[in-house]
């Protein structure tokens, strides 16, 4: 069992920065694959970005080059720092674990970015 515990969401202004910040429980964080999604009212749950055991990255396209996913495997960590913040990445925001054929979700935390 894997327990996920995001923190670091908030208001803030468009164009605003936040820093997420999901800490994992557990032994087997290292060869996890670990993701941020996020959730807008009304909208699907959409994979934000994710990094694999071995580092590499993937974002969706309408946060390239303004988030970054990093990982911190000594202190099971993940972290999303989000810059040039928009209203339409008004969301809650989930860390998610998965080593097949585990898959864990946090408990989610509010992104909220005013006009």
């Amino acid at each position: 069992q894997v327990q996920l515990v995001e923190s670091g969401g908030g208001l803030v202004q468009t164009g605003g920065s936040l820093r997420l910040s999901c800490a994992a429980s557990g032994s087997t964080f290292r060869s996890a694959t670990m993701g941020w999604y996020r959730q807008a009212t009304g909208k699907q749950r959409e994979l934000v970005a994710s990094i694999s055991s071995g580092g590499s990255t993937n974002y969706v396209d309408s946060v390239k080059g303004r988030f970054t996913i990093s990982r911190d495997n000594a202190q099971n960590t993940v972290d999303l720092q989000m810059n040039s913040l928009k209203p339409e990445d008004t969301a809650v925001y989930y860390c998610n674990f998965y080593r097949w054929p585990s898959v864990y979700w946090g408990q989610g935390t509010q992104v909220t970015v005013s006009s």
